[in-house]
């Protein structure tokens, strides 16, 4: 127990034959529970798991059928805490690039009920971006920059971090099943949580690489899912909780920057029509037609200022949300 709430740690597994030990036998002593999800791993893994069970009664394993994804296989584990009444459920994958010094800032804030949700950010230390790959970094940072516009916390980082805590209200609330199963489920559970108005934290946890890991990330596969992941969860997130839930103006104002962007983008493609047309016909006397060029100008300004003015009421709304 930790400040007197039951702790669970979820350790989603595939292939981490040569890691899982590590993970196991560094668990701190205060962890009640370890729930290993082996999601059809197709090496030693499960082995290794009930070897270290036979000595160890906190480990706990639960095999997929079939192979569902880390998202999957943190589900399940998260099914498994919510009803075994855990307090405090903590995700820590298995290739052993979560460091177990980091626990306590992780659980601390959720075991207070400071907060309901607490992850950690890799990037507060200064150490990342020597420790992580470059283009790792790079792409985590723009999809951050994204995620706080989809889910709605702005004061958020470093949202690929699977290192996170959350309270039992929290996973009895959510509905699991819908959930996004794969590479980008971190972002999908900040988007349902900000749905129900949860609290979430930053904590800085030191980034860990170098200790053997595969990274089974392929970006020119990612990249494109994961833009399409955060649009739909986007619009997911504005039609339950402004509309749905409690009307706020501010989809108005995004509703308003969408239309007008699309409008700026027909009169740009006149534009570029009759401008066309004229310097196929004469080059020496194509020119750009002013009120067409106007329009186009102050079409992308307003467009600009609606969502702007749209980005600023959600950060209000949700400012207290820390």
């Amino acid at each position: 127990m930790y400040e007197n709430k039951t702790v669970a740690v979820v350790i989603p597994c595939h292939n981490e034959e040569t890691q899982i030990t590590r993970v196991i036998e560094t668990m701190p002593d205060f962890v009640d529970s370890l729930i290993v999800v082996d999601d059809r791993s197709s090496d030693g893994t499960i082995a290794t798991v009930k070897a270290l069970a036979a000595t160890n009664a906190r480990v706990h394993l639960i095999e997929h059928e079939y192979n569902e994804g880390v998202g999957g296989a943190i589900v399940t584990g998260y099914k498994h805490a919510r009803d075994e009444g855990i307090d405090v459920t903590v995700v820590m994958a298995g290739d052993a690039q979560m460091d177990p010094d980091d626990l306590p800032a992780i659980i601390g804030p959720v075991a207070r009920d400071e907060v309901d949700y607490c992850k950690g950010n890799r990037l507060f230390t200064g150490e990342a971006f020597g420790k992580i790959p470059k283009i790792r970094y790079f792409g985590n940072a723009a999809l951050s920059l994204l995620t706080k516009v989809a889910s709605g916390y702005w004061h958020v980082a470093d949202s690929q971090t699977g290192y996170t805590a959350i309270n039992l209200r929290m996973l009895q609330l959510i509905d699991w099943d819908r959930t996004w199963k794969r590479y980008g489920c971190p972002n999908d559970y900040l988007v349902r949580l900000n749905i129900y108005s949860a609290r979430v934290r930053d904590v800085p946890v030191t980034p860990v690489y170098g200790v053997g890991e595969r990274s089974g990330i392929r970006l020119h596969k990612v990249i494109p899912c994961m833009l399409v992941l955060l649009t739909r969860l986007f619009f997911t997130r504005l039609v339950h909780k402004y509309i749905i839930r409690d009307f706020h103006p501010l989809v108005l104002f995004y509703a308003a920057g969408g239309a007008t962007l699309l409008a700026f983008f027909v009169c740009f493609v006149r534009l570029l029509i009759v401008f066309g047309t004229e310097f196929r016909i004469d080059p020496a006397t194509a020119n750009i037609p002013d009120i067409n060029a106007l329009a186009c100008g102050f079409l992308f300004i307003s467009a600009v200022q609606f969502f702007l003015f749209a980005m600023f009421f959600d950060m209000e709304t949700n400012k207290d949300l820390r």
